[in-house]
This record gives C-alpha cells, sequence and structure tokens, in this order.
C-alpha cells in the first residue's frame, strides 16, 4: 500500500503518483525531493493503476474495507469466546450436589 510516512495526506499521496506518472522526470529524483523511498512511490504508482481499473487486483476502497471485516471478525470472535466461557462458568454454578 501507499502510506508513506511524509506523505500521509491523500492529495500529497495522489499528487505524488502523478508527479511519478508523468515521467518528467526519473522516479528516483521525484522520490528523493518528496522525501520518500523509490518502492514507497512506485508501490502508490501500482495501486493508482489498480484503482483506475489498468491493473487487476483489490483497489484502496476494497482494501479499506476487508481490513474492517477481518476487524470486526477478529472482535466477533473474541466475543463469542467470551459468551462461550462465561456459559459454562453459570452452568457449573448451577449444579445442585447430590
Amino acid at each position: 500500500m501507499f502510506w508513506c510516512l511524509h506523505l500521509t495526506r491523500r492529495s500529497s499521496r495522489a499528487r505524488a503518483v502523478e508527479l511519478a506518472q508523468l515521467r518528467e522526470r526519473p522516479i528516483r529524483e521525484i522520490a528523493q525531493s518528496l522525501g520518500i523511498s523509490k518502492s514507497c512511490l512506485r508501490n502508490g504508482m501500482s495501486q493508482a493503476d489498480v484503482d483506475s481499473g489498468d491493473k487487476p487486483g483489490l483497489t484502496s476502497d476494497e482494501r479499506r474495507e476487508l481490513a474492517e471485516l477481518r476487524r470486526d471478525k477478529r472482535r466477533l470472535e473474541m466475543e463469542n469466546e467470551i459468551l462461550k466461557r462465561a456459559a459454562a462458568y453459570f452452568a457449573s454454578e448451577n449444579i445442585l450436589p447430590k
């Protein structure tokens, strides 16, 4: 993904990709002038191609949604495990001695 530390705003990321896609200067020079790595800029360019439909893959929105769904799944699994343990605990307390 294209989440470089120096380019935290979407507009900055989009502008960096735009500059690189113009091919007026080498990617290395553009990356150095922006204070990011070459690979970061290349990843951003690749993700921009996916987002525009030029390359197959998950778009940024789909990646964001997938991450959110995975977080929700983890939370629900934890809640389910807690409920199972609570049910087992209360079930064992309700057993009367013979």
